[in-house]
């Protein structure tokens, strides 16, 4: 895996934002292009020069993502269950992961997808599920771009931290990204307790 990421990290060092949003886009419809490396590693570019901006990078990462996101949906949305019986093995998406997401969606509804955004492994492949389950396209784009957004912006701003030292860490920044993300995890599911038991107060009040 890290192989891979640094062969797509090379595409975004030699082709610049043009490359940053083309593997971002990959990475968001089946491929493993290691975007919890490929974001930071980004940031980390900007931060020494060879990517203008920070923000901007992690704009076009963004972009990439809700790009690829977007395609892989549309794709679930026309080919339904069939497509994923026949070539959801190539993307590791069988009929009984799609089983587990609908259960998901029918109990966590809509923030299921932006959850998804920083579950590593299914990230990259949960627009697929989504488009399937004919998730509304608007609810899908608002959620996947709001966590897409919170992942990119907040990878490529640690990435910038680090700079030109980004080479010494990479090998740990797997780890720490996926640290990083589960916190990101821990505070929605502490929201959405939150709002759940809010709005379960305010029943009984009203009751």
């Amino acid at each position: 895996m890290e192989h891979v990421s640094h062969f797509f990290l090379n595409i975004v060092d030699s082709l610049g934002y043009p490359g940053l949003f083309l593997v971002m886009m990959l990475g968001n419809m089946g491929i493993p292009v290691g975007t919890e490396l490929v974001v930071p590693a980004a940031g980390a570019l900007a931060a020494t020069g060879h990517l203008s901006s920070v923000w901007l990078a992690a704009l076009v990462a963004t972009l990439g993502e809700v790009a690829g996101g977007t395609l892989l949906y549309a794709i679930g949305y026309a080919g339904g269950e069939p497509f994923v019986a026949r070539f959801g093995k190539y993307i590791k998406v069988d009929e009984k992961k799609l089983a587990i997401f609908h259960r998901f969606y029918e109990r966590h509804g809509n923030l299921t997808v932006f959850v998804c955004r920083f579950l590593p492994l299914v990230r990259g492949v949960a627009a697929l599920p989504a488009g399937v389950s004919r998730m509304p396209k608007r609810i899908f784009l608002a959620y996947t771009a709001a966590g897409s957004a919170v992942f990119c912006f907040g990878l490529a701003y640690i990435g910038s931290l680090f700079g030109r030292h980004f080479d010494e860490i990479a090998p740990y920044i797997h780890h720490f990204s996926t640290f990083a993300i589960l916190l990101v995890i821990v505070a929605v599911v502490a929201f959405v307790a939150w709002r759940v038991v809010r709005g379960r107060r305010a029943a009984r009040g009203g009751a």
